[in-house]
Formats: C-alpha cells, structure tokens, sequence
C-alpha cells in the first residue's frame, strides 16, 4: 500500500520493528506501535514523534488474543487502520545448553516461540482483517524468516514457527485480496537486532534494520506476495535444500546451534 495514513507495527521496540516505524514516522501519519520492552518502546516513540508522526506506544503481549483484539479496535476507532504489520517475534534454540540432552528443546521455550510467534501473528492479523473488511481496503504484513523454507538443526521450533505464518500469510492472500485487502509475507534474513546479537556463529549477508525496513517498505508498496531479502541468501538457501538428502545431512550434522531463549 502506498502512503498509509495508519501504520500499526508489532513488536516495535527494537530489530526491523523500531526500523520500520522509524521509517513510516512523518507529518500527518498515525503510528500505533506496541512491544515489550518499556524503555526501548519509548525511546522509539519519541524518535518517531519527532519526526512529526502521532504516535501510540502500547505495552502488549501479542499471544493475548483479548488484548490484541481491544487494543486494535481501540486504534482503528482512532484512525481507520490501513496497514498493519506482524512483526513480533522471539527466537530460540538447543545450544548454549538450553536443552538438557542438546536434542530437543525445554516445553516452555517451544510453547514460548509458538505462542509469540504464530498465535501473536494470527491474532494480530485476525484483528487487523476485522477491522479493515468493512471498509474493503487495507493491508496486512506477516513477518517471516528465510529460516522458514527449510528446518534447521538446533532451532525446530523457530524454524517451524515461521513457516507456519508465512504458509498461512501465502494462502489468506487470494481470498483476502478479493475482500480488499493485502496480505504480504516478509522473509528477512540475518537482521542486526538484540536477537541476533546473541548468536555466537557466523551470520551470512547480515543486515542492518534500517536497510531492511526499506526493503519492507518498497516491498508493501508494491504489495508484492513474497518479500525476501537479501536475495543471495535466499537462492543459497533454495539450492541448499534442494541437495541430495545424504549429502544434506552431513552438512547439517556440522551447522552452529542456535542458543535457547534463556542461555548465554
């Protein structure tokens, strides 16, 4: 969607969150940002308001569906929402001694990843669609992850979490798209973020946030289906995946594991 007046962005605190809000911050734009984070929540709303934009900064826990679905219908009773973004999001794996046979990972991290990151997605854009199918306009982004086209050793519920909303985002798309409204999915590779300054392995074509937010940007402007960046890793990954699977598993069995959300 080009020039939305009311931008809602989960998750907003920090990563491409705080990038993209930053980037849709100017005069005359409504911002409804939520995160969990207070201080670095704040600091991202004045950074916006500065740059002219109105700006409401909510601390919400996006796998509280009820909440979710008020605090959007509060917003859209503010300005009529035009584009809404599920960005929220947490990561998790089995190194760094997170899973106590370094196999499968502890309940609560894999209920935790689910839980934020596909029930937040799906109760995010729940609302968001209810809001917009009236008016029969308006635009929903799901952020996924290049992790999403294959699974990865050492993080099977992140991987499997983030193909999950982005299969999901892929098929509301026709259907939403006769209702009026958009439905792009988002798959972003390394992006320099509190979350990714806690692997403690290489990260190939890493990108700063404010980079992928222009990305995101130019991407829902042109309400493309499948935003994907940076394109090298993406082909890498797609030609990964597509080798013999004996030959596949040796490489596999060597790949850094992805620490758990409470290691390190």
């Amino acid at each position: 969607m080009r020039d939305p007046k009311h931008v809602l962005v989960t998750g907003a605190s920090s990563g491409i969150g705080a990038a993209l809000a930053r980037r849709y911050a100017r005069r005359g734009r409504v911002l409804s940002l939520c995160g969990r984070d207070a201080a670095r929540l704040a600091a991202v709303g004045a950074a916006c308001r500065s740059l002219g934009a109105e700006v409401d900064a909510s601390i919400l826990d996006v796998a509280d569906r009820e909440a979710v679905r008020a605090w959007i219908a509060r917003r859209d009773a503010v300005a009529p929402l035009d584009l809404a973004i599920a960005n929220a999001g947490i990561s998790g794996g089995t190194g760094g001694g997170a899973a106590p046979d370094g196999l499968v990972e502890p309940r609560a991290q894999h209920d935790a990843i689910m839980a934020v990151n596909v029930d937040g997605v799906v109760n995010t854009v729940n609302a968001a669609m209810a809001a917009m199918a009236p008016r029969r306009r308006g635009q929903v982004a799901i952020v996924s992850s290049l992790a999403s086209f294959r699974g990865f050793p050492g993080a099977p519920a992140y991987c499997a979490s983030k193909a999950m909303v982005r299969t999901w985002g892929e098929a509301l798309r026709a259907d939403a798209s006769a209702a009026g409204i958009g439905v792009c999915v988002v798959c972003p590779g390394y992006v320099r973020s509190p979350m990714t300054d806690r692997n403690d392995f290489p990260m190939p074509f890493l990108m700063e946030a404010d980079r992928a937010a222009a990305l995101v940007e130019r991407g829902l402007a042109r309400n493309r289906a499948r935003i994907v960046f940076p394109l090298r890793l993406y082909l890498l990954l797609r030609i990964f995946a597509a080798l013999p699977e004996p030959l596949l598993d040796r490489i596999m069995a060597r790949l850094p594991r992805k620490r758990g959300l409470g290691a390190g």
